[in-house]
């Protein structure tokens, strides 16, 4: 045990055993990251250089650089795809109104407050008024195959793995499918097209799916067979119930989730987990994302309905990893005491740690406000109860 390097202990831990501890993680993802101004109170409490720079312009998370990651002995690497050097429709318009604009490569609009703001928002829907599925198809949609995506990716994974001894995260080249497709065409005219014209939508869930399997081919032959998980998302609960009902998810969305890890794991060089990014009151969904080949649950937000880690980890603990899970991240890490924080931490701990199929990481964003205190006590909580 005393040999075990960070990967083989992400590995245990998917495969569902103890190793000799938890797996941590802090930033191998976008959704498992710290906002650059927690990130930057963070570093100065530790006494480690407080230059921060942003690794993510629209949720505003910072990059964990190699003094945090030896200092907390975080496990796990991202390693991203680069931007596209096809221009399309990216732009950055500027300063509007009190808000910083971005257009990102899709033609979908971003804007954050100048003054105190914590993340751009989504504020326009390029799909907003078309009205046939000859609009859909016509659309300037990105192109996934551009070569410039993949320079040094090979480089960067095999360091991680060779080098390090580390597992790495393969990014996503974009949000969740149906997610993706809400953003483009706007929430309330997607959810009427759901019920009034789905022709529109799954229009659009194809084109979304097509780009996907494209850039996941791509990124999959240039790191071959190191790779051991792979990011997937899609939001599909609100804080107390899900998005929609469970049948309208399994008939109209749930086909291209299974689409989509079906052409993954085909296309691997190697066993590969999907990590699936799912906020909000989302329990019901896991049977149908097991059966679509979803391997790890993230980020199992402890605070909506009906998401108890006890009651997971008896029903679905065999089947799903929770990647995440670790402590209220919407009252306590921002508001409790650091005592509060270790009672809930330890709490998570021995509900999702027994027996592996658990990776200690903050539930979703560690955002602007968070105490370095409050995340001190979470991280030593885990190094005193996240040991097998």
């Amino acid at each position: 045990m005393n040999n075990l390097t960070s990967y083989d202990r992400v590995k245990a831990a998917l495969e569902h055993k103890e190793s000799d501890r938890v797996p941590f993680d802090l930033g191998s993802a976008a959704v498992t990251g710290i906002n650059v101004h927690a990130l930057y109170s963070l570093r100065r409490y530790l006494g480690l250089s407080e230059k921060v720079t942003v690794k993510d312009k629209i949720t505003q998370i910072g990059n964990i650089e190699e003094d945090l990651i030896e200092t907390l002995r975080i496990d796990v690497k991202g390693v991203s795809p680069t931007s596209s050097a096809i221009k399309g429709l990216s732009e950055e318009p500027g300063v509007e109104n009190g808000y910083d604009r971005i257009i990102d490569e899709w033609g979908m609009g971003w804007r954050m407050p100048v003054s105190n703001g914590h993340y751009y928002d989504l504020y326009k829907s390029p799909l907003a008024s078309a009205q046939t599925i000859a609009d859909i198809e016509k659309y300037p949609w990105p192109n996934a195959l551009d070569i410039a995506r993949y320079v040094n990716l090979k480089e960067k994974a095999d360091h991680i793995f060779y080098t390090e001894k580390k597992a790495y995260f393969l990014e996503r080249m974009s949000s969740g499918m149906w997610e993706h497709a809400m953003w483009m065409r706007g929430y309330e005219q997607f959810f009427v097209d759901m019920m009034m014209n789905q022709g529109i939508v799954q229009a659009i869930m194809e084109k979304i799916l097509e780009v996907n399997m494209q850039y996941w081919e791509r990124a999959l032959a240039a790191v071959e067979e190191n790779v051991l998980v792979i990011s997937m998302a899609d939001d599909l609960g609100a804080q107390n119930s899900l998005l929609v009902s469970l049948e309208t998810y399994k008939e109209q969305i749930w086909p291209f989730h299974k689409r989509l890890i079906d052409f993954v794991k085909s296309k691997a060089k190697s066993k590969v987990y999907i990590f699936f990014h799912n906020d909000g009151a989302v329990m019901e969904t896991f049977p149908l994302l097991i059966e679509a080949g979803v391997d790890i649950m993230n980020p199992f937000q402890v605070n909506c309905s009906g998401m108890d880690t006890k009651k997971f980890k008896k029903e679905f603990g065999k089947d799903l990893t929770i990647w995440g899970g670790s402590c209220d991240n919407q009252v306590i890490m921002p508001f409790g005491t650091p005592q509060q924080v270790r009672d809930e931490t330890k709490r998570r701990i021995e509900d999702l740690a027994p027996g592996g199929g658990f990776i200690f990481a903050p539930i979703h964003v560690i955002q602007n406000g968070v105490p370095p205190e409050n995340i001190m006590a979470w991280w030593e909580t885990l190094q005193e109860y996240g040991k097998y």
